[in-house]
């Protein structure tokens, strides 16, 4: 009886197989059902490399290059190795965009996540109606086409009939009548900050929205039981419960305002005396406006990393955050 159990224990303690020592066909049939999603995804991943790798690498080739328009005309091909990318990184130029860049993309998404947290909370708040209309005002300006919206402010800053200036003459600052707003290096960059902020904020505001929908109100019940404020509630309650939506929302905007493109060009094309140039802006003069396209293509390459570098460092603190948290 003993020996009969014995082995009916090591039967069960035994792998089971199939036919001829064969796994059986069920786990066959589970690592195919766990690959299954991973084909479904293959032909939209494939799309995705084919349309962004191809250009990064064809921009890469051409960084290579000594490409201008003499080369374009004889169709010859003259490589130069790293040779850009080393006039580019020993020029003061170049650096000189580069923290102005820098310094614009942080200005702007500090801008940003503050005025859009402060509608999102507001919307939070708000009647039905009220925030209907503020909703459909917000979807309005998010709406709105960049370059459509870039000639508006155009239309609003401009020194003889733009209505900022006739406010402002009307509320008692007569010099401003005629001021011409992209005149300078700070009154340009205050404009088109106004515009990004202004484009930025239904995404922020529209999502934090959303985000405190999710917030559970015991959270508050319990936080006003022990006394605490609009101001205690938020950093208390509200502020932890969406970091994630916080850091995620400031990812994005980091990424959207350092490429900008559009509304710095149309507003004074970088001017003036390019000194309103960001990273984008100079690759595309000195690539078509000057027609070294090899340079434009290395700056462009150069303007990735950099994002990418940028990314990387905000990774790490995100991280080193939630470690410590942890």
């Amino acid at each position: 009886m003993a020996a009969q159990t014995h082995h009916a224990a090591e039967a069960e303690d035994a792998p089971r197989t199939g036919k001829g020592g064969a796994p059986p066909a069920g786990g066959g049939r589970a690592r195919a059902a766990r690959g299954v999603p991973y084909l479904l995804l293959l032909p939209a991943a494939a799309v995705t490399a084919l349309l962004l790798g191809w250009p990064v690498i064809k921009n890469l080739l051409l960084s290579l290059q000594n490409l201008n328009r003499r080369q374009l005309i004889q169709r010859v091909t003259e490589w130069n190795g790293l040779e850009n990318y080393a006039r580019q990184l020993g020029s003061s130029d170049f650096w000189r965009v580069v923290g102005r860049s820098v310094v614009f993309t942080a200005v702007n998404v500090a801008l940003i996540m503050l005025l859009g947290t402060l509608v999102g909370l507001l919307l939070a708040r708000l009647g039905k109606k009220m925030r209907l209309l503020l909703s459909v005002g917000l979807v309005l300006a998010w709406a709105m086409p960049v370059i459509a919206a870039t000639t508006v402010f155009q239309w609003l800053f401009d020194a003889r009939y733009g209505v900022v200036n006739y406010v402002l003459n009307g509320l008692g600052w007569h010099a401003m009548a005629g001021y011409n707003w992209i005149g300078t290096q700070l009154s340009t960059f205050f404009v088109i900050t106004v515009l990004i902020v202004w484009q930025s904020i239904p995404f922020v505001a529209f999502n934090l929205y959303a985000a405190t929908t999710t917030i559970p109100g015991e959270l508050y019940e319990a936080a006003a039981l022990d006394g605490a404020g609009t101001w205690k509630s938020f950093t208390s309650v509200t502020f932890p419960f969406l970091k994630p939506f916080f850091l995620a929302t400031t990812f994005l905007e980091v990424i959207w305002v350092f490429k900008a493109f559009p509304q710095v060009y149309a507003i004074n094309e970088g001017g003036p005396d390019r000194l309103t140039e960001t990273l984008p802006i100079y690759a595309y003069i000195e690539g078509m406006g000057n027609q070294h396209f090899g340079m434009g293509a290395t700056i462009s390459i150069l303007t990735i990393l950099i994002l990418l570098a940028l990314m990387a460092y905000y990774l790490r603190i995100v991280l080193k955050q939630e470690e410590d948290e942890l």
